[in-house]
Formats: structure tokens, sequence, C-alpha cells
């Protein structure tokens, strides 16, 4: 059924435009089955980025299992003379509330234990509607990845934060601290979710053709 016939308004596709990936210039595509290349950047266009919600659910399933040892696994280990401690992250929120530091504690529990959780589960839900090919709330599921995306350019400020607790807690004159597994499994999930969001590609939300799988890009002859 066509746009006019709906009284949608018609679709990129539908009018033959393209936007490169890379910079975001938007074109006529000359073929519409191999578009080319950019003219501005030289990036490959592509409709649809290959293998999206394959490869955004490989990304997130690490992910989510890699965010259990994250936040089970001691961060850190602090040694104070004859003493030793073994931290997590929750641990260190704890001690941080114990202490009187609210804001800190308030600011490590959002950023290393909400943050993650939030985006784990908005990935989930914009893949799982997208791959039944769900045809509601269009619009506020491509907001919600909006969100997604641009939380994931922040995503480091979560180690940071870490790092932040790693400095604060337990930490003294005559003080050793020692970074532990946990920190390379949380560092993992925050580069997972980051790769899982970037693989995702939005357009499919609105292709109800290819509501059940990804649509394959045409064999392109390789550039001389």
């Amino acid at each position: 059924m066509s746009a006019e016939s709906t009284g949608a308004a018609p679709r990129a596709q539908q009018l033959g435009l393209i936007a490169c990936e890379a910079c975001g210039l938007i074109l006529q595509a000359a073929d519409d089955e191999c578009p080319g290349y950019c003219p501005r950047c030289d990036e490959p266009l592509r409709r649809r980025k290959r293998d999206s919600l394959r490869r955004s659910w490989a990304f997130l399933i690490a992910a989510a299992m890699l965010y259990i040892p994250a936040n089970l696994l001691p961060i850190m280990r602090t040694q104070q003379l004859l003493e030793r401690y073994d931290s997590t992250i929750l641990s260190g929120v704890a001690l941080l509330w114990h202490n009187g530091a609210y804001d800190l504690a308030i600011i490590v529990f959002v950023a290393s234990i909400m943050v993650p959780v939030l985006k784990i589960l908005s990935l989930a839900i914009l893949l799982i509607t997208t791959q039944r090919g769900s045809q509601q709330h269009a619009r506020e599921r491509t907001r919600l990845y909006r969100i997604v995306d641009y939380i994931g350019h922040w995503s480091m400020l979560d180690v940071f934060v870490v790092v932040l607790l790693v400095t604060l807690v337990h930490f003294g004159a005559l003080a050793q601290v020692q970074p532990l597994p946990g920190v390379i499994a949380f560092g993992a999930v925050v580069v997972l979710t980051m790769m899982a969001s970037m693989s995702f590609d939005p357009r499919l939300i609105w292709d109800a053709s290819a509501a059940r799988s990804d649509p394959e890009p045409q064999s392109c002859a390789t550039r001389p």
C-alpha cells in the first residue's frame, strides 16, 4: 500500500533517498540495490546495517552475562598496614553511604548499577519488538533508541565512576589499592552495550516487511 493511499508521509526509501551512516549526508541513490559510496566521505552506502539484529543480540547477551560477575567480583583490593579489604561496587556504595558521602554514593549507584541495567533492558525491548515485527509505538521506540544511543556517548563515565570509587574507598596515607577482575568485567559490560547499540539499526523499527528478520543487503561488485 502506497504512502499516498494511507495518507502517511512517504519514506526515504520510497523516494530513493539514502543517508550516509558516517557523515549523515542525504542523497539520491542512483542504484537502489547497490547505492555505491558517499561523495563526501567516501564511505559505502547501505540501506540497512548488515545482520543488525543478530549482532546486537550477540553483544547484548554477552553484556548481560558479564553484568553478574561485574557486580559480584571485587573491583579493588585495599591494603592498609596489616589489613586487607576486597570491595565490590555495591559494598563501595554501602560504605560511602555509611560514611556520610550520600551524593557520591548516589552517583556511583546510578552510574554503575542503574544505567547499565536500564541500557540492557531498553535494548532488549527494542530487539524483541523489532524482531517480532511490532508496529505499535514506533515513535516511542525510536525515541528510546535515541536516548540509549545518546547515553552510549557517555558510557565510559561509568568506568570513571568506578575509578573514582577506587580512589575514595578505604584510601588513606598508608594505603595501597589494586584493581581486581571486577573492573575488567564492568568495563566489558560498558563496551558491549555500546557495541549492541551501535549495531542496532533503528530503521528496522519502521520496516514492517522486515519485522522478523534483517533484510540481507544485495551483493555488489567490489570497488576497483
